[in-house]
């Protein structure tokens, strides 16, 4: 009896085809215009005019620099956290372990406005620690301290969450081999885990920058919204907005789309190495299984 025969993988189907057009013709339609949309209403004035916009206005300027000084902190927060809570969940077992990934996503679950009330409530004048820090001279909210509290909230899961699966598929072997040759623990660290982690700590190196750089909600709270002194550049594009000014808010929004460009090609490049690193990986072990097993082989019943 003939077996049955089978659709050839390379072959597509109609419902295949179909799947793809609707999946481009969403892309293009929520991603692709939108962007399009941004960069040509950002230059219909003309490149001189879309760089007197960002350059002139004394609270634009202010804006960019105010978004470039508090993501940067945030994400090395938020690196040095991650590593940190990385290494604890996937090199150990612990009371509250569980609790503590949960709460790692509690960023992802809560609404930013409502993190930015939160911070409030406890920062603000009025809030928990408001008089003990008013009795310091210390300001939290309304100001670049509240900014880069509220950016670390939103970007907490973003490097941590990248981490934890590549530690807990690595293991600790590598380290342990590495102590037990004498090695101390930044030996460790700097020869050993970080190698072996790079590339995923890179990528969430990279999304918790374009997160940063993009919230509104969280910040929009902590900050007041007061133009020159605390508007960051999602706040500044919407300000503008609101006053009418639609293309240097355009060309305020093209910067920002400029960077998720950027962002997007580093996580693409990153990716693409992550993914050969694992073949090479798996190339290496399965050799490695091969040698082991030659001399069993070789050493068997006549």
């Amino acid at each position: 009896m003939a077996a049955a025969s089978t659709p050839s993988p390379t072959r597509s189907t109609p419902l295949e085809a179909a799947l793809v057009v609707a999946a481009a013709a969403i892309v293009g339609l929520v991603i692709v215009v939108p962007l399009v949309a941004v960069f040509a209403e950002a230059l219909a004035p003309g490149v001189a005019a879309w760089w007197a916009a960002l350059t002139h206005d004394p609270d634009t300027r202010h804006a960019i620099w105010l978004s470039l000084t508090v993501a940067p902190v945030a994400v090395a927060i938020n690196t040095v956290f991650g590593v940190a809570a990385a290494w604890l969940v996937a090199r150990f077992r612990f009371p509250g372990r569980s609790l503590l990934i949960s709460l790692c996503d509690v960023p992802f679950a809560v609404s930013p406005v409502v993190a930015g009330l939160a911070l409030v409530l406890i920062f603000g004048r009025q809030g928990l620690l408001g008089p003990t820090l008013a009795t310091l001279g210390w300001k939290v909210i309304f100001s670049w301290p509240g900014l880069v509290l509220a950016t670390t909230f939103v970007t907490l899961p973003l490097v941590v969450r990248e981490l934890i699966p590549v530690m807990e598929a690595i293991g600790p072997e590598e380290e342990m081999a590495a102590v037990s040759l004498g090695a101390g623990g930044w030996q460790v660290f700097t020869r050993v885990t970080l190698p072996n982690i790079r590339w995923a700590l890179l990528h969430g190196i990279v999304l918790a920058n374009a997160r940063a750089l993009g919230e509104f909600g969280a910040v929009y709270v902590v900050s007041g919204h007061i133009a020159g002194a605390t508007d960051t550049m999602p706040l500044r594009v919407e300000k503008l907005f609101q006053e009418y000014r639609q293309p240097a808010s355009m060309a305020v929004a093209s910067v920002l789309a400029s960077l998720a460009l950027v962002t997007l090609v580093a996580k693409f490049a990153i990716e693409r190495r992550i993914a050969a690193e694992s073949r090479e990986r798996a190339a290496a072990d399965a050799a490695l299984a091969a040698a082991v097993a030659a001399p069993h082989t070789a050493g068997g019943d006549p």
